[in-house]
């Protein structure tokens, strides 16, 4: 028997992902890929995979058959479950034929990523198994019922293991931006009300791109330019004066006025938000977004601790075995 990963249920929004489908835009294709790259790496480098199942806020189960496999898990604070064991929100575990992992939305963040120490039989698309739902390129969104073929299976762990990864963590500190590359198109009353206001994540954001609400922001030449290309973080000022951040479903190409454009350093801190969640924005110049995306490739590069996982004994367990090993007097 073929070894399989079942989805047994499965929220809107997941998807198999990889680093990306790099090369087309100019054709009009978008490069997809992981909202939370740093959530991404972290979880696939812990199994030696090349994609990973994302997950959204919807959560999703899974069930593996045919093998024991290695699974790596990563991203915000969810809530993941084997069999009901709580584990922690970032762990490599062995998941076993008859076992369930559950993995649900939990204290914070908007996504995370299960890796399989093995390769999705999926076909290609145009080089990679990223999911572009709004296209449809890639492979379909997952929903229960539906079953991977695993090829390449890596020997499971002993047992479940805590990934300490601090570049997980995530702080209230601004997201950092660089002007432009159309600040010239807004006032500097507008630019100081951007840099200096609280903005909220609104109920619109998706892959694609996160709305932000909050103060209006004025252009001063208008809102139209000539279209030019649209990069992850790229901030869009529209009519409307309501800001939209492009993420990695983002178009190729985009007619709005960019105000500015987050680091790739703070991608992931962003798109961990949720709606709802509120972020503020610093402005730094080329030589500290070079330097702080060098400082997290150097951390991704040094690896992630893993520590074997101690799980606390519940009541509900305790309560089920016999720790009485025969009769005992009142005195005993």
């Amino acid at each position: 028997m073929s070894a399989r990963l079942h989805i047994c249920a499965a929220g809107p929004g997941v998807t198999v992902q990889d680093a990306g489908r790099f090369g087309y835009s100019r054709y009009g294709v978008t490069p997809a890929g992981p909202m939370d790259e740093a959530a991404f790496l972290t979880a696939t480098r812990a199994v030696g995979a090349a994609a990973a199942i994302e997950v959204s806020l919807g959560g999703v189960s899974l069930e593996t058959e045919g093998a024991s496999l290695a699974v790596a898990i990563a991203g915000g604070a969810f809530d993941i479950r084997l069999d009901e064991q709580k584990l922690p929100s970032a762990c490599l575990i062995a998941l076993t034929p008859g076992a369930r992992l559950a993995i649900r939305a939990g204290a914070s963040g908007a996504w995370c990523y299960v890796a399989v120490g093995a390769r999705f039989d999926l076909p290609l698309a145009l080089g990679s198994l990223s999911t572009h739902a709004r296209s449809g390129i890639g492979p379909k969104p997952l929903a229960a019922g539906d079953a991977l073929r695993l090829l390449g299976v890596a020997p499971a762990p002993d047992g479940a293991q805590t990934i300490d990864a601090p570049w997980l963590a995530r702080d209230e500190a601004p997201i950092r931006v660089m002007l432009g590359p159309q600040d010239d198109y807004f006032t500097p009353e507008a630019i100081e009300a951007f840099l200096s206001s609280e903005w909220r994540v609104g109920a619109r954001s998706d892959r694609m791109a996160y709305a932000l609400e909050g103060p209006k922001l004025t252009h001063s030449r208008g809102h139209d330019i000539v279209s030019d290309g649209a990069a992850i973080g790229a901030i869009q000022i529209p009519g409307s004066g309501a800001p939209f951040v492009l993420m990695a479903d983002r178009q190729p190409t985009g007619g709005y006025p960019k105000i500015a454009t987050a680091i790739g350093a703070d991608l992931g801190r962003l798109a961990q938000l949720r709606p709802g969640e509120t972020l503020r924005f610093r402005k730094v110049g080329w030589a500290e977004a070079v330097a702080a995306r060098g400082a997290l490739k150097n951390k991704l590069a040094a690896g992630a601790v893993l520590t074997p996982f101690a799980a606390e004994v519940s009541t509900e367990k305790l309560l089920a075995v016999n720790l009485i090993g025969g009769v005992v007097s009142g005195r005993e």
